[in-house]
């Protein structure tokens, strides 16, 4: 006992001054670092949050990687502008004998291109200055996000539709098809049926919806029973709704009898979705409604049951249906939300304000854009949300840069292109900026699971 009363003190007879030393160690002691396990406490904390801000920053993360892939693609298109312009190449051909030429040539060609891109999506600086000297209206200030935002709407709709069958496990390649049928359906429902005002506009969007309802009835239906591969179905599903359209154009209940050209009568007025700064301005409702479906589509994905059978079936079919989800459902109905989104894309092309009667480029290319802002927005709702906004953005710009500035038009699409593909190659984003490795399971680049 004597032993043991000596080897181990009671604490109650420790000295007082070893206890202030312990203190006061403890007080002079590095602070935790981060990963270590321990809180960051005290004055402390700031310094190593921002220390680990900016340690996270410069890593392989979803938003670094999204960022640093718009600037290498809007690099590589400052490359594109300089080498398709004569004049500043012929700089490069005396450049060792005067390299300020050709460098002050390519920064005037690719600075006047990109702020002409800036000017045509966000806002021209020389209209803010007109408006506040009276030059000029607001209406002016406010076009470029008007023409964004009108751009942006119908690229939600189809984004949303090709992302949702994304998480689904879905290829949904047919939107274009989708919205195509929906243009169709709107806007026959839109100068065949007379109704009030707001009642019009409910009954267009209505059949617009229906529309591509049915059009991804069948792929889905064909996927949930016979096993057909949705991306040859949609495919071909395209197809037939192309020439579809070019049919019912020329039908006489449908052709503008004062035309010639293949052009059907225009949309009433009461079946236009209202504009919403005035007459001079082009943004209309379609962006409220395209907000909505974002919101909805998200509490489907995260909040609903079906949403939980969704995405359960979309990570593993076998396991869904051993837990007693029916995957033949789930598959029909995916594909029938979906192509509902993307009859509402297409809707928008004809009872917005991009055009009020049916051609057939009405629908231009929003179901096959929509699979590039689904991809940019990696799948998730809001994602696609502001993926939409960009490319709108980008393609009101761009016709600004080519009006004034003279880029090809083409330039736009290569850009998007661009930054498409290095979203999707993180690992060459990572290697070419030698970025950190993040975790794992943010670099997966599943198309079923969603990025």
């Amino acid at each position: 006992m004597s032993e043991l009363d000596g080897g181990a003190a009671s604490p109650d007879k420790e000295p007082a001054k070893q206890s202030r030393a312990a203190r006061s160690a403890a007080a002079n002691a590095d602070p935790p670092t981060p990963g270590s396990g321990a809180p960051a406490t005290g004055p402390g904390r700031g310094p190593l949050l921002l220390r680990s801000f900016l340690q996270n920053l410069w890593a392989a993360n979803t938003v670094t990687v999204t960022v640093l892939a718009i600037v290498l693609a809007t690099v590589i298109g400052a490359i594109l502008i300089i080498i398709s312009d004569p004049d500043v190449l012929h700089t490069y051909s005396y450049i060792t004998a005067r390299p300020q030429d050709a460098l002050n040539s390519s920064w005037t060609v690719v600075s006047e291109a990109y702020a002409n891109l800036f000017k045509g999506a966000v806002v021209d600086p020389a209209a803010v200055q007109g408006w506040i000297n009276g030059t000029n209206g607001w209406e002016l200030v406010f076009a470029p996000i008007s023409e964004t935002l009108t751009y942006t709407a119908p690229l939600v709709f189809t984004g949303l539709a090709v992302a949702l069958a994304f998480r689904g496990g879905l290829f949904n390649i047919g939107a274009q098809g989708q919205a195509t049928i929906g243009v169709i359906l709107a806007a026959l429902a839109g100068f065949l049926i007379p109704l009030p005002p707001v009642v019009h506009v409910i009954v267009a969007l209505i059949a617009g919806a229906l529309g591509g309802a049915i059009w991804g009835f069948v792929p889905g239906f064909l996927k949930a029973r016979t096993g057909a591969h949705e991306v040859i179905n949609t495919i071909m599903l395209n197809y037939v709704a192309v020439y579809l359209l070019s049919w019912v154009i020329l039908q006489k209940v449908v052709h503008d009898p004062d035309r010639t050209d293949a052009i059907s009568r225009p949309v009433d007025s009461s079946a236009q979705l209202p504009r919403l700064l005035g007459s001079d301005l082009r943004v209309h409702a379609g962006i409220l409604l395209a907000v909505l479906a974002t919101w909805a589509v998200a509490w489907l994905l995260n909040r609903s049951t079906f949403g939980f059978e969704l995405r359960a079936v979309g990570a593993n079919p076998d396991a869904a249906r051993t837990a007693g989800i029916s995957v033949t459902k789930t598959y029909v109905l995916l594909m029938v939300i979906s192509g509902a989104l993307a009859g509402l894309g297409g809707s928008n092309m004809v009872i917005g304000s991009t055009a009020s009667a049916l051609t057939p480029l009405v629908v231009a290319q929003i179901g096959f854009d929509g699979i590039l802002v689904a991809l940019l927005g990696r799948v998730k709702p809001w994602g696609v949300l502001l993926a939409a906004l960009l490319f709108g953005a980008l393609q009101a710009g761009g016709n600004r840069m080519q009006s004034y500035a003279g880029i090809s038009l083409e330039l736009v699409t290569v850009l998007q292109a661009l930054i498409v593909i290095f979203i999707a190659a993180p690992a060459l984003i990572k290697a070419i900026f030698q970025l950190r490795a993040a975790r794992a399971a943010r670099l997966q680049t599943s198309l079923a699971k969603g990025w």
